[in-house]
């Protein structure tokens, strides 16, 4: 009997070693990896100078709390703050701290100005994360049930629906930012328009509200540019990142710019991990393993050639609703619930996921090669194809 607790409905697989985009599980057997770990490994597996980098920092120091100045943590704050166009980063462990210190500063901000009640607005089907204000801006019922009462201040609008924002800004005084998925990760791969988000932006600066951008999920070049918000040209106040930022060691960050930047002084928020030597060097490797390979023009180049890939090899199978997505986030939304997907292509040697009940994604690592990415068009294909018709 496993003393874990069950939390997890975890496939009966475990892998003892990984590389590039595959991975090799306890009996030898090698996947091809379209999830890398929900986009956390950006570099794919094993990649040598990610490994090379860590294991030299695990010699020399491992942590030594935020009581003293981490000169890695400086410098990947400053080069996060150039690559995004914005003034100061917080770092944490996760995405939902990351959230968490998004909300904090939202509600930071609004008591400055005299608001008793700071309001969040937040998206339908949105997922923010699982600790008890994240899960509050959450927008899944079946993921908050039984947890509450849940935390106030949030209001909730369509995704998309500009209008929709439009009018809580007409009788909702106490409104003070509005959190902001670029591209729906556990929603179901769905993307913000780019008028939406310049309109929402717009709206923001006339009621002087922040604009949170997440991008947990999408973040770090998964999308082909570095942040999903560059794409439309507008600057948040508030971004957050994690999966993707050190390629598999846990680290969040919260980049602030304009009216956000400046707000937290000593006291105000703190992390005992965050960034600490060893989580920072593996997110400063990342990013220049990133930029050396060239990765985020060729995350862009593969997710097309794996987009319309999928496009003609299920042209005319009935049941295919739409293929979506940007760079390495790519969705297959189908007509019926295919949960039972994933187990069928783990037999298959292929490792994908399905979210939103209907939506097959795939968060391949931004080292996906050509090959890669022709095999798991291929391999997806017959499989969709074969579910469809059963």
């Amino acid at each position: 009997m496993s003393h874990l607790m069950n939390t997890y409905a975890r496939l009966p697989v475990a892998f003892t070693h990984g590389n590039g985009s595959r991975v090799t599980d306890t009996e030898g057997r090698v996947y091809l990896d379209a999830m890398s770990g929900i986009a956390v490994s950006t570099l794919g597996h094993n990649h040598p100078e990610l490994v090379a980098a860590i294991a030299a920092q695990a010699g020399r120091l491992l942590h030594t709390s935020n009581l003293y100045r981490i000169p890695q943590q400086e410098e990947l704050a400053d080069k996060l703050a150039g690559l995004a166009g914005m003034d100061e980063v917080f770092f944490c462990n996760s995405g939902c701290e990351a959230n968490e210190a998004a909300i904090k500063l939202a509600r930071f901000y609004g008591h400055q100005r005299n608001v008793d009640s700071p309001t969040i607005v937040v998206m339908e089907k949105a997922f923010h994360g699982r600790t008890m204000a994240t899960l509050s801006a959450t927008g899944n019922r079946k993921t908050q049930a039984g947890f509450e009462p849940l935390v106030s201040g949030f209001v909730r609008v369509p995704y998309n629906d500009l209008e929709a924002v439009r009018a809580i800004a007409e009788h909702n005084k106490n409104v003070v930012a509005v959190m902001l998925e670029i591209l729906q990760g556990e929603g179901g791969i769905h993307e913000a328009d780019i008028a939406y988000q310049r309109g929402l932006r717009a709206l923001c600066d006339e009621q002087g509200w922040l604009l949170i951008c997440d991008e947990v999920q999408c973040g770090m070049g998964r999308t082909g540019k570095w942040f999903g918000f560059q794409h439309s040209g507008i600057r948040p106040d508030i971004v957050t990142l994690a999966k993707g930022l050190a390629g598999g060691v846990p680290i969040g960050a919260c980049i602030t710019a304009g009216r956000a930047a400046g707000l937290f002084k000593p006291g105000n928020h703190g992390s005992t991990f965050g960034g600490n030597q060893l989580a920072t060097t593996a997110a400063l490797t990342t990013i220049a393993v990133i930029e050396k390979e060239s990765l985020i023009a060729k995350a862009e180049m593969i997710g097309r050639r794996i987009r319309d890939g999928l496009a003609e090899a299920l042209a005319g199978a009935a049941g295919v609703v739409e293929i979506r997505g940007q760079g390495l986030m790519i969705g297959i939304e189908l007509d019926r619930p295919c949960g039972e997907l994933v187990t069928r292509a783990l037999a298959a040697g292929l490792l994908i996921n399905v979210t939103a009940e209907r939506v097959v994604r795939l968060l391949p690592c931004l080292t996906f090669t050509e090959d890669d990415a022709n095999e798991l068009v291929s391999r997806l294909a017959t499989l969709l194809c074969d579910y469809l018709a059963s």
